[in-house]
Protein backbone atom coordinates (compact mmCIF):
# COMPACT_ATOMS: atom_id res chain seq x y z
CA UNK A 1 0.00 0.00 0.00
CA UNK A 2 1.60 3.43 -1.14
CA UNK A 3 -0.78 5.61 1.04
CA UNK A 4 -0.24 5.92 4.87
CA UNK A 5 -3.89 5.89 6.32
CA UNK A 6 -2.31 5.26 9.97
CA UNK A 7 -0.93 8.14 10.14
CA UNK A 8 -2.31 10.76 12.64
CA UNK A 9 -2.62 14.13 10.82
CA UNK A 10 -3.82 16.87 13.64
CA UNK A 11 -6.39 18.77 12.45
CA UNK A 12 -6.32 20.96 15.10
CA UNK A 13 -6.52 24.76 14.44
CA UNK A 14 -7.33 23.87 10.82
CA UNK A 15 -10.78 25.47 10.84
CA UNK A 16 -12.25 21.99 11.16
CA UNK A 17 -15.57 22.07 12.36
CA UNK A 18 -15.17 18.17 13.22
CA UNK A 19 -11.71 18.87 15.61
CA UNK A 20 -12.29 23.28 15.98
CA UNK A 21 -16.05 23.61 16.22
CA UNK A 22 -16.65 22.58 20.04
CA UNK A 23 -18.80 25.47 20.38
CA UNK A 24 -21.15 24.58 17.63
CA UNK A 25 -21.42 21.63 18.25
CA UNK A 26 -22.95 21.73 21.78
CA UNK A 27 -25.41 24.83 20.26
CA UNK A 28 -26.60 21.98 18.22
CA UNK A 29 -27.05 19.46 20.51
CA UNK A 30 -24.74 16.94 19.76
CA UNK A 31 -23.22 16.73 22.92
CA UNK A 32 -22.57 19.18 26.26
CA UNK A 33 -19.16 17.78 26.54
CA UNK A 34 -16.46 18.65 24.21
CA UNK A 35 -13.13 19.79 25.09
CA UNK A 36 -9.68 18.78 24.11
CA UNK A 37 -9.64 14.72 24.99
CA UNK A 38 -12.74 14.51 22.97
CA UNK A 39 -12.24 11.98 19.76
CA UNK A 40 -15.43 13.25 17.16
CA UNK A 41 -16.23 10.31 14.91
CA UNK A 42 -19.83 12.38 13.85
CA UNK A 43 -19.89 13.89 10.51
CA UNK A 44 -19.18 12.38 7.90
CA UNK A 45 -15.53 13.23 6.74
CA UNK A 46 -12.44 11.56 6.80
CA UNK A 47 -9.14 11.89 8.57
CA UNK A 48 -7.13 10.63 6.41
CA UNK A 49 -5.00 12.48 3.69
CA UNK A 50 -6.51 12.93 0.60
CA UNK A 51 -4.47 11.98 -3.24
CA UNK A 52 -1.10 13.12 -3.58
CA UNK A 53 -2.72 14.09 -6.99
CA UNK A 54 -4.97 16.19 -5.48
CA UNK A 55 -2.62 18.25 -3.45
CA UNK A 56 -0.25 18.26 -6.37
CA UNK A 57 -3.58 19.71 -7.99
CA UNK A 58 -4.39 22.70 -5.35
CA UNK A 59 -0.61 23.70 -5.11
CA UNK A 60 -0.59 24.45 -9.33
CA UNK A 61 -3.56 26.73 -8.14
CA UNK A 62 -2.55 28.67 -5.54
CA UNK A 63 1.00 29.13 -7.35
CA UNK A 64 -1.45 31.19 -10.30
CA UNK A 65 -1.94 33.63 -7.32
CA UNK A 66 -4.97 35.55 -8.27
CA UNK A 67 -8.77 33.33 -7.47
CA UNK A 68 -11.27 35.03 -9.23
CA UNK A 69 -14.19 34.17 -11.04
CA UNK A 70 -13.94 30.58 -13.11
CA UNK A 71 -15.23 28.53 -15.46
CA UNK A 72 -15.70 25.14 -16.31
CA UNK A 73 -13.54 23.71 -18.55
CA UNK A 74 -13.73 21.04 -21.19
CA UNK A 75 -11.56 19.08 -18.88
CA UNK A 76 -13.99 19.62 -16.11
CA UNK A 77 -16.88 17.35 -17.59
CA UNK A 78 -14.66 15.36 -19.52
CA UNK A 79 -13.02 13.84 -16.02
CA UNK A 80 -16.85 13.38 -14.99
CA UNK A 81 -17.53 11.33 -17.89
CA UNK A 82 -14.78 9.27 -17.89
CA UNK A 83 -14.76 9.07 -14.38
CA UNK A 84 -18.50 7.38 -14.44
CA UNK A 85 -17.79 5.26 -17.67
CA UNK A 86 -15.03 3.66 -16.11
CA UNK A 87 -16.52 2.92 -12.85
CA UNK A 88 -20.12 2.06 -13.77
CA UNK A 89 -20.20 2.00 -17.66
CA UNK A 90 -22.61 5.44 -17.20
CA UNK A 91 -22.62 7.46 -20.38
CA UNK A 92 -23.42 10.48 -19.00
CA UNK A 93 -24.47 13.25 -21.47
CA UNK A 94 -22.53 16.86 -21.17
CA UNK A 95 -25.35 18.92 -21.17
CA UNK A 96 -26.73 17.06 -18.44
CA UNK A 97 -24.38 18.02 -15.79
CA UNK A 98 -25.34 20.55 -12.86
CA UNK A 99 -23.30 22.13 -10.73
CA UNK A 100 -24.36 22.83 -6.83
CA UNK A 101 -21.87 23.86 -4.36
CA UNK A 102 -23.45 20.67 -2.01
CA UNK A 103 -25.53 18.00 -2.26
CA UNK A 104 -28.20 19.35 1.07
CA UNK A 105 -27.96 22.28 -1.32
CA UNK A 106 -28.85 20.92 -4.43
CA UNK A 107 -32.10 18.45 -2.62
CA UNK A 108 -34.08 21.41 -1.35
CA UNK A 109 -33.78 23.23 -4.70
CA UNK A 110 -34.90 19.96 -6.19
CA UNK A 111 -37.85 19.63 -3.28
CA UNK A 112 -38.65 23.36 -4.34
CA UNK A 113 -38.55 23.17 -7.78
CA UNK A 114 -40.30 20.40 -8.09
CA UNK A 115 -42.99 20.42 -5.69
CA UNK A 116 -45.58 22.85 -3.86
CA UNK A 117 -45.92 23.85 -0.50
CA UNK A 118 -48.17 20.50 1.29
CA UNK A 119 -47.29 18.17 -1.75
CA UNK A 120 -45.96 15.04 -0.21
CA UNK A 121 -42.16 13.67 -0.60
CA UNK A 122 -41.26 9.93 0.43
CA UNK A 123 -38.44 9.21 2.07
CA UNK A 124 -36.94 6.11 3.33
CA UNK A 125 -35.94 6.36 7.78
CA UNK A 126 -33.82 5.90 9.05
CA UNK A 127 -32.04 7.93 6.88
CA UNK A 128 -30.15 11.17 6.64
CA UNK A 129 -31.52 14.11 8.86
CA UNK A 130 -31.39 16.77 6.17
CA UNK A 131 -33.42 14.90 4.05
CA UNK A 132 -36.52 15.79 6.67
CA UNK A 133 -34.83 19.12 6.93
CA UNK A 134 -35.62 19.55 2.85
CA UNK A 135 -38.77 18.42 3.23
CA UNK A 136 -40.51 19.69 5.94
CA UNK A 137 -38.64 23.40 6.17
CA UNK A 138 -39.72 23.71 2.57
CA UNK A 139 -43.20 23.19 4.22
CA UNK A 140 -43.70 19.90 2.31
CA UNK A 141 -45.14 16.74 4.26
CA UNK A 142 -42.99 13.69 5.07
CA UNK A 143 -44.03 10.32 3.88
CA UNK A 144 -41.91 8.05 5.41
CA UNK A 145 -41.51 4.55 4.08
CA UNK A 146 -39.52 3.03 6.70
CA UNK A 147 -36.76 0.06 5.85
CA UNK A 148 -37.90 -3.07 7.45
CA UNK A 149 -35.10 -4.50 9.44
CA UNK A 150 -34.35 -8.24 10.32
CA UNK A 151 -32.99 -9.93 13.01
CA UNK A 152 -29.43 -10.12 11.88
CA UNK A 153 -29.46 -5.84 11.03
CA UNK A 154 -30.07 -6.46 7.80
CA UNK A 155 -32.75 -3.55 6.13
CA UNK A 156 -35.17 -4.13 2.86
CA UNK A 157 -37.52 -2.12 1.11
CA UNK A 158 -41.21 -2.48 1.96
CA UNK A 159 -42.38 -1.99 -1.12
CA UNK A 160 -46.35 -2.17 -0.60
CA UNK A 161 -45.99 0.56 1.36
CA UNK A 162 -43.11 2.55 -1.29
CA UNK A 163 -45.86 1.94 -3.44
CA UNK A 164 -49.21 2.95 -1.35
CA UNK A 165 -47.35 6.25 -0.46
CA UNK A 166 -46.33 6.98 -4.50
CA UNK A 167 -50.07 6.57 -5.43
CA UNK A 168 -51.03 9.11 -3.42
CA UNK A 169 -52.08 12.17 -5.45
CA UNK A 170 -49.66 14.61 -3.81
CA UNK A 171 -46.65 12.47 -4.07
CA UNK A 172 -44.26 14.41 -5.84
CA UNK A 173 -41.20 12.91 -4.76
CA UNK A 174 -39.25 10.32 -4.02
CA UNK A 175 -35.66 11.14 -2.08
CA UNK A 176 -33.12 7.59 -2.71
CA UNK A 177 -30.64 7.29 -0.37
CA UNK A 178 -28.23 4.56 -2.36
CA UNK A 179 -25.57 3.61 -0.86
CA UNK A 180 -27.97 4.08 2.07
CA UNK A 181 -26.75 6.86 4.95
CA UNK A 182 -27.14 5.61 7.77
CA UNK A 183 -27.93 1.73 7.69
CA UNK A 184 -24.99 0.76 4.79
CA UNK A 185 -27.10 -0.83 2.05
CA UNK A 186 -26.74 -0.60 -1.78
CA UNK A 187 -29.90 -1.60 -3.31
CA UNK A 188 -29.96 -4.33 -5.56
CA UNK A 189 -30.73 -3.86 -9.25
CA UNK A 190 -34.10 -6.01 -8.24
CA UNK A 191 -34.58 -3.17 -5.69
CA UNK A 192 -33.81 -0.15 -8.22
CA UNK A 193 -35.83 -1.42 -11.16
CA UNK A 194 -39.29 -2.05 -8.51
CA UNK A 195 -38.39 1.73 -7.13
CA UNK A 196 -38.40 2.85 -10.65
CA UNK A 197 -40.86 1.65 -12.06
CA UNK A 198 -43.60 2.33 -9.41
CA UNK A 199 -42.43 5.90 -9.19
CA UNK A 200 -43.00 5.87 -12.93
CA UNK A 201 -46.30 4.14 -12.66
CA UNK A 202 -47.41 6.90 -10.38
CA UNK A 203 -45.33 9.98 -12.21
CA UNK A 204 -43.13 10.50 -8.75
CA UNK A 205 -39.77 11.91 -9.67
CA UNK A 206 -36.58 10.10 -8.15
CA UNK A 207 -33.95 12.30 -6.65
CA UNK A 208 -31.20 9.83 -5.91
CA UNK A 209 -28.50 10.65 -3.81
CA UNK A 210 -25.67 8.21 -4.85
CA UNK A 211 -22.76 10.63 -3.33
CA UNK A 212 -21.48 7.44 -1.89
CA UNK A 213 -21.14 5.07 -4.73
CA UNK A 214 -17.50 4.66 -4.57
CA UNK A 215 -17.40 3.77 -0.90
CA UNK A 216 -18.10 0.81 -1.43
CA UNK A 217 -16.80 -2.54 -0.04
CA UNK A 218 -13.91 -4.41 -2.10
CA UNK A 219 -16.62 -7.28 -3.02
CA UNK A 220 -19.49 -5.22 -3.50
CA UNK A 221 -21.00 -3.49 -6.56
CA UNK A 222 -23.16 -0.28 -6.84
CA UNK A 223 -25.06 0.44 -9.74
CA UNK A 224 -26.47 3.72 -10.29
CA UNK A 225 -30.47 4.13 -10.58
CA UNK A 226 -30.18 5.47 -13.65
CA UNK A 227 -28.56 2.33 -15.28
CA UNK A 228 -31.87 0.49 -14.47
CA UNK A 229 -34.23 3.16 -16.09
CA UNK A 230 -35.50 2.54 -19.30
CA UNK A 231 -34.98 6.27 -19.70
CA UNK A 232 -34.26 9.29 -17.09
CA UNK A 233 -36.52 11.31 -17.95
CA UNK A 234 -38.01 10.99 -14.32
CA UNK A 235 -34.53 11.24 -12.69
CA UNK A 236 -31.98 12.90 -11.10
CA UNK A 237 -28.74 12.43 -9.44
CA UNK A 238 -26.59 13.39 -7.03
CA UNK A 239 -22.61 12.76 -7.60
CA UNK A 240 -19.79 13.94 -5.45
CA UNK A 241 -16.10 14.48 -4.87
CA UNK A 242 -17.15 15.41 -1.95
CA UNK A 243 -16.84 12.09 0.11
CA UNK A 244 -15.16 10.21 -1.95
CA UNK A 245 -11.79 12.03 -2.09
CA UNK A 246 -12.59 13.80 1.19
CA UNK A 247 -13.24 17.24 -0.25
CA UNK A 248 -16.13 18.30 1.45
CA UNK A 249 -14.94 21.88 2.33
CA UNK A 250 -14.42 22.70 -1.66
CA UNK A 251 -18.00 22.12 -2.39
CA UNK A 252 -18.18 20.25 -5.32
CA UNK A 253 -21.69 18.41 -6.01
CA UNK A 254 -22.69 17.45 -9.41
CA UNK A 255 -26.38 16.44 -10.61
CA UNK A 256 -27.24 14.55 -13.82
CA UNK A 257 -30.44 15.80 -15.07
CA UNK A 258 -31.10 14.17 -18.83
CA UNK A 259 -34.88 16.27 -18.67
CA UNK A 260 -34.19 19.30 -20.31
CA UNK A 261 -37.19 20.68 -18.62
CA UNK A 262 -36.35 19.16 -15.42
CA UNK A 263 -32.53 20.80 -16.07
CA UNK A 264 -33.96 24.51 -16.96
CA UNK A 265 -36.36 24.33 -13.44
CA UNK A 266 -33.87 23.00 -11.41
CA UNK A 267 -31.32 25.92 -12.96
CA UNK A 268 -33.93 28.64 -12.12
CA UNK A 269 -34.68 27.66 -8.54
CA UNK A 270 -30.88 27.43 -7.99
CA UNK A 271 -29.95 30.46 -9.37
CA UNK A 272 -26.56 31.30 -10.85
CA UNK A 273 -24.08 29.31 -9.12
CA UNK A 274 -20.19 29.39 -9.84
CA UNK A 275 -17.15 26.86 -8.27
CA UNK A 276 -14.14 28.08 -6.62
CA UNK A 277 -10.76 27.40 -8.97
CA UNK A 278 -9.64 24.91 -6.38
CA UNK A 279 -12.91 23.08 -6.54
CA UNK A 280 -12.61 22.65 -10.56
CA UNK A 281 -8.52 21.68 -10.44
CA UNK A 282 -9.80 19.05 -7.48
CA UNK A 283 -12.31 17.51 -9.73
CA UNK A 284 -9.47 17.14 -12.82
CA UNK A 285 -7.73 15.85 -10.57
CA UNK A 286 -9.43 13.19 -8.40
CA UNK A 287 -11.53 11.84 -11.58
CA UNK A 288 -8.47 11.29 -13.43
CA UNK A 289 -5.57 10.44 -11.43
CA UNK A 290 -7.78 9.46 -8.14
CA UNK A 291 -8.32 5.59 -9.01
CA UNK A 292 -5.55 3.80 -6.90
CA UNK A 293 -5.83 5.91 -3.81
CA UNK A 294 -10.03 5.03 -3.74
CA UNK A 295 -9.17 1.30 -4.03
CA UNK A 296 -6.09 1.64 -1.46
CA UNK A 297 -9.04 3.55 0.84
CA UNK A 298 -11.41 1.01 0.14
CA UNK A 299 -9.57 -1.46 1.73
CA UNK A 300 -8.44 0.15 4.43
CA UNK A 301 -11.56 1.07 5.28
CA UNK A 302 -13.08 -2.71 4.92
CA UNK A 303 -9.83 -3.10 7.58
CA UNK A 304 -11.07 -0.99 9.77
CA UNK A 305 -14.54 -2.39 10.01
CA UNK A 306 -13.44 -5.77 10.49
CA UNK A 307 -11.20 -4.35 13.04
CA UNK A 308 -14.71 -2.79 14.51
CA UNK A 309 -16.56 -5.38 14.40
CA UNK A 310 -14.52 -7.87 15.87
CA UNK A 311 -13.98 -6.03 18.51
CA UNK A 312 -17.56 -5.04 19.55
CA UNK A 313 -18.23 -8.73 19.32
CA UNK A 314 -15.68 -9.42 21.84
CA UNK A 315 -16.11 -6.32 24.28
CA UNK A 316 -19.49 -5.36 23.88
CA UNK A 317 -21.16 -8.28 22.59
CA UNK A 318 -24.37 -6.94 23.45
CA UNK A 319 -24.41 -4.40 20.75
CA UNK A 320 -25.71 -5.39 17.10
CA UNK A 321 -23.30 -4.14 14.44
CA UNK A 322 -22.74 -5.44 10.77
CA UNK A 323 -20.01 -4.44 8.20
CA UNK A 324 -22.12 -2.19 5.85
CA UNK A 325 -22.07 -2.82 1.96
CA UNK A 326 -21.40 0.67 1.43
CA UNK A 327 -20.10 4.41 2.84
CA UNK A 328 -17.96 4.40 5.81
CA UNK A 329 -20.59 4.47 8.07
CA UNK A 330 -21.59 1.63 11.14
CA UNK A 331 -25.29 1.54 12.50
CA UNK A 332 -24.56 0.00 16.10
CA UNK A 333 -27.56 -1.03 17.97
CA UNK A 334 -27.50 -0.65 21.82
CA UNK A 335 -30.75 -2.13 22.83
CA UNK A 336 -29.14 -5.59 24.34
CA UNK A 337 -27.88 -3.70 27.22
CA UNK A 338 -31.59 -2.93 28.27
CA UNK A 339 -31.32 0.47 29.16
CA UNK A 340 -32.31 4.01 27.60
CA UNK A 341 -31.34 5.76 24.82
CA UNK A 342 -30.32 8.63 27.41
CA UNK A 343 -28.62 6.61 29.52
CA UNK A 344 -26.65 4.72 26.53
CA UNK A 345 -25.62 8.62 25.18
CA UNK A 346 -24.00 9.30 28.63
CA UNK A 347 -21.81 7.06 28.76
CA UNK A 348 -20.66 7.29 24.96
CA UNK A 349 -20.69 11.43 25.39
CA UNK A 350 -19.80 12.15 28.67
CA UNK A 351 -18.30 9.48 30.36
CA UNK A 352 -15.98 8.15 27.18
CA UNK A 353 -15.54 11.38 25.35
CA UNK A 354 -16.57 10.24 22.30
CA UNK A 355 -18.73 12.20 20.33
CA UNK A 356 -20.98 10.13 17.56
CA UNK A 357 -24.43 10.93 16.31
CA UNK A 358 -27.59 9.49 18.26
CA UNK A 359 -29.86 7.16 16.11
CA UNK A 360 -32.82 9.57 16.81
CA UNK A 361 -31.60 12.21 14.62
CA UNK A 362 -32.64 9.22 11.71
CA UNK A 363 -35.93 9.22 12.69
CA UNK A 364 -37.77 6.82 15.72
CA UNK A 365 -36.69 4.13 13.67
CA UNK A 366 -33.13 4.75 14.94
CA UNK A 367 -33.70 5.49 18.40
CA UNK A 368 -31.61 2.52 19.91
CA UNK A 369 -28.95 3.22 17.91
CA UNK A 370 -25.26 5.20 17.51
CA UNK A 371 -24.07 6.03 14.38
CA UNK A 372 -20.03 5.99 14.21
CA UNK A 373 -17.98 7.44 10.98
CA UNK A 374 -14.75 5.37 10.74
CA UNK A 375 -12.87 7.03 8.17
CA UNK A 376 -10.18 8.13 10.23
CA UNK A 377 -6.58 6.56 11.29
CA UNK A 378 -7.18 2.69 13.39
CA UNK A 379 -5.01 4.05 16.15
CA UNK A 380 -8.02 6.74 16.87
CA UNK A 381 -10.63 4.14 16.31
CA UNK A 382 -9.01 1.91 18.56
CA UNK A 383 -9.30 4.34 21.05
CA UNK A 384 -12.39 5.34 20.72
CA UNK A 385 -14.02 1.60 21.06
CA UNK A 386 -12.09 0.91 23.96
CA UNK A 387 -13.00 4.21 25.65
CA UNK A 388 -17.06 2.94 25.29
CA UNK A 389 -16.49 -0.55 25.70
CA UNK A 390 -14.92 0.30 29.33
CA UNK A 391 -17.91 2.25 29.93
CA UNK A 392 -20.19 -0.68 29.26
CA UNK A 393 -18.17 -2.88 31.04
CA UNK A 394 -20.54 -2.83 33.90
CA UNK A 395 -23.33 -4.09 31.59
CA UNK A 396 -21.79 -7.36 30.14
Amino acid sequence: MINNFDEVVNRRNTYSIKWDGGKIIKQMGLTERYDEETIPLFTADMDLPVPQALVDALHKTVDNRIYGYSIFPDEYYEAIQHWFKKRHNWEIDRDSIVYSPGTVHAINMAVRAFSEIGDGVIIQRPVYPPFTSAIERNGRVVRNNALLEDEEGYYTIDFADFEAKAKEESTKLFILCNPHNPTGRIFTVEELTRLNEICVKHNVLIIADEIHGDLIRCNQKFTPIAMVAANNDHLITCTAINKTFNVAGLHCTNLIIPNVKLRKAFNKEMGHQLASPFTISALIAVYNDGEEWLEELKEYIDGTMEWVKAYIDEHMPKVKVTIPEGTYIMWMDFSGYGITPEEVHERIYHRANVLLEDGSMFGEEGITYQRICIPSPRPIIKEALERIAREFADLK
